[in-house]
């Protein structure tokens, strides 16, 4: 489709509504799952993906109804059954604009710095289109020694590396200082609900520019080529 200016400028003052998963994993901070989860549909439409340990601490009669039902393992295998059906995980990785995991546990991060994919959500996250620039958000919680270990920082750099073709593909929200649930004082809770949100908030007005910028050279590129094809030999 010819985009023209005027439709460019209509498109940039009433951009369509951002779909946005928010994965859970198993961190305790996921009892904090329907509170950020309210905040992100301020944003946008929200569909959550929950690991079968997340389950054992978030409350799915919070979670707003607009982003019900959750998603898991079961779903992946109850909507394929032959060759030609519909692949769950990348059908929402096609939906979605951004991806954010919160909480991020010590667990899932050991996976998907490593490209392991055994549950719905880790497929997703295998199936990420980091090449084009598509947006992670990650806040980790986990216990601080987990945090502290060495592998953390490598999982995490390694994670960043994936977006390395689009500078702010990755965006790592750390995590505080504070007494943690099980009873140790340091760094490993997750982030405050309003940091992660403004992480998000700040990857997607990136890449609505970077759209925006991408439909203008399409329309630029196209011009051009129309007043090549019209010129004199």
């Amino acid at each position: 489709m010819f985009l023209t200016p005027c439709k460019l400028s209509f498109m940039s003052l009433h951009p369509p509504k951002p779909h946005i998963i928010l994965g859970v994993t198993g961190s305790v901070a996921a009892v904090k799952t329907a509170e950020l989860c309210s905040s992100l549909l301020s944003l946008g439409e929200v569909r959550v993906i929950a690991t079968d340990a997340s389950k054992r601490f978030l409350k799915e009669t919070l979670i707003p109804t607009s982003a019900l039902p959750l998603l898991g393992d079961h779903d992946e295998w109850q909507s394929w059954k032959e060759v030609g059906d519909e692949v769950l995980h990348i059908e929402l990785r096609r939906w979605a604009d951004i991806l954010v995991l919160a909480p991020l546990s010590a667990n899932t991060l050991a996976k998907v710095s490593t490209g392991l994919c055994d549950n719905l959500l880790t497929c997703v996250l295998r199936a990420w289109d980091y090449q084009s620039g598509a947006p992670l958000v990650v806040a980790p919680a986990m216990n601080t020694m987990m945090w502290s270990h060495p592998l953390t920082a490598e999982q995490l750099e390694a994670l960043q590396s994936f977006g390395a073709g689009v500078p702010g593909t990755v965006t790592v929200v750390p995590p505080v200082s504070k007494k943690l649930a099980c009873g140790d004082v340091g760094v490993g809770a997750m982030a405050p609900v309003t940091e992660i949100v403004k992480a998000v908030e700040v990857a997607l007005q990136a890449l609505r520019l970077r759209r925006h910028r991408d439909m203008e050279g399409t329309e630029l590129g196209e011009v051009q080529a129309a007043a090549a094809a019209a010129a004199p030999y």
